[in-house]
């Protein structure tokens, strides 16, 4: 499949900009015709190899910036903000996008932003931008793919491999010859409420008993992200974030560079492909945690070698989202305002197994998912286990080199299914709690009772 085209009119226009430069005087450096340029910072036109090539030689541009830096985090990102209910009687399709994004790339910022403060929808201005809605802005805009973290971690994995077969290993010895921390294991009464930590007097990784061989593994590997310090200090600055939220996000990267190294870029798309993106053997070949193998589907984006484009969500029983990432996949049901019941991310906590299913949204499009339940280790309240459902997902045209879709018909029925009550408008739902949002309510009359006693207007 060939690359999609790159239009980042918007970056290009910011760029001349900032150096003060006319159309004609930054064409005429390019080797370009103002008139091409013209057409390029308007998004009629595409940034061919060529120009991206003259835009770093002459202006010491990163290209990765053209890509990273779409308004609001692109069309799409845009498109899932006006699904909103708010903004149903707006009718704002594909063009009308298309031309905003090119016309008036900060008034399409300003929106995005001003959506996300305001809180999906709930109509209710925080005092403050929530952090973790920031990072998670900050991570779309990057589609959950940061290209130097990969490559400084498969060179670092590479190094690994040859010292020693055995990765933990291999990690320990680098972290106590390279770093001068030594790696103990104590037991769970001398760590009550902890599971990893950072002894700098005693010059020790510190970790519980409690954690298995894979989190052990990452727990050393993220002490190992302080070797890419450069790159993750650059994106953090480049992010602009306030304090909080830029904590949060070194966090993530520091998480992400980990994974890296356990599952270095190149080997582990090699064996998503190879084995029909079996979670199962891709767990035992990585040492990897299902929720380990789970994430780093959704970073597989490096430019000419890209994976499948997952999605990812966490939700716990009472159905709150602790995380989620729509990668490059697009899906609404990532970045929806809600979950519905009939999908059956919910199924995975009675089931110790991984649950399947197609499902069509109201917009029509199908997306084929996997579920299963998880448990973060060692952590609980009282006797009670912390557990989430851990829910990752696909376009179902895109399902078909999977594994577990194999003599599936993913062009038959699917189950219908919305993005909770209060966005979704499918009627005569047994499931509905709550009529949808902007839409007035309608009480049965006395005499009869519909599937639903939450039935509402319809346009």
């Amino acid at each position: 499949m060939a690359d999609p085209k790159l239009f980042a009119g918007h970056a290009v226009r910011r760029l001349r900009r900032q150096l003060g430069l006319s159309q004609v005087a930054m064409a005429e450096a390019l080797e370009v015709s103002a008139s091409y340029l013209n057409l390029v910072e308007r998004n009629q036109r595409p940034v061919s190899a060529t120009l991206m090539l003259r835009l770093a030689q002459t202006y010491d541009f990163d290209p990765r910036r053209l890509a990273a830096s779409e308004p609001g985090g692109g069309g799409e990102a845009l498109r899932r903000r006006l699904a909103d209910p708010l903004f149903a009687d707006l009718e704002i399709d594909r063009h009308q996008m298309e031309e905003w994004l090119a016309g008036a790339p900060g008034g399409a910022e300003a929106f995005a932003r001003a959506y996300d403060r305001i809180g999906a929808g709930t109509g209710t201005l925080p005092e403050a931008d929530d952090p973790g809605r920031q990072v998670r802005r900050e991570i779309e805009r990057w589609r959950n793919h940061f290209a130097d973290l990969d490559a400084k971690a498969e060179a670092l994995a590479d190094e690994l491999r040859i010292a020693a077969g055995d990765l933990y290993g291999a990690m320990a010895e680098r972290l106590r010859a390279k770093h001068q921390l030594a790696v103990r294991i104590l037991p769970a009464d001398v760590m009550p409420d902890r599971m990893k930590r950072l002894d700098l007097h005693a010059r020790q990784i510190q970790l519980s008993e409690m954690l298995d061989s894979s989190a052990r593994s990452f727990a050393l590997a993220e002490r190992l992200a302080e070797e890419a310090r450069p790159e993750i200090d650059a994106l953090a600055k480049g992010a602009a974030l306030d304090r909080v939220a830029e904590r949060l996000y070194r966090r993530h990267l520091t998480g992400y560079f980990a994974a890296a190294v356990m599952m270095p870029y190149a080997r582990f798309l090699r064996a998503c492909e190879a084995s029909g993106y079996d979670l199962e053997l891709l767990q035992r070949r990585f040492g990897a945690s299902f929720s380990q193998v789970a994430h780093r589907l959704t970073t597989l984006q490096r430019v000419g070698a890209r994976g499948l484009p997952f999605f990812l969500l966490r939700v716990d029983r009472a159905g709150q989202i602790s995380k989620r990432y729509a990668g490059a996949s697009a899906s609404p049901l990532a970045d929806g305002p809600g979950i519905c019941p009939l999908w059956n991310i919910f199924e995975s906590f009675a089931r110790d197994e991984l649950v399947s299913q197609l499902v069509e949204l109201e917009d029509g499009s199908r997306w084929f998912t996997l579920a299963r339940a998880v448990q973060p280790q060692g952590a609980r309240v009282a006797s009670v286990p912390a557990r989430f459902a851990l829910g990752i997902g696909l376009a179902a045209s895109e399902a078909r080199t999977l594994a577990v879709t194999a003599g599936r018909d993913l062009a038959g029925r699917a189950v219908p299914i919305g993005l909770g009550c209060r966005a979704c408008t499918r009627p005569d739902c047994p499931q509905r709690s709550a009529p949808p949002a902007g839409r007035a309510a309608l009480l049965s009359n006395e005499r009869e009772s519909g599937v639903t006693p939450f039935g509402f207007a319809m346009d």
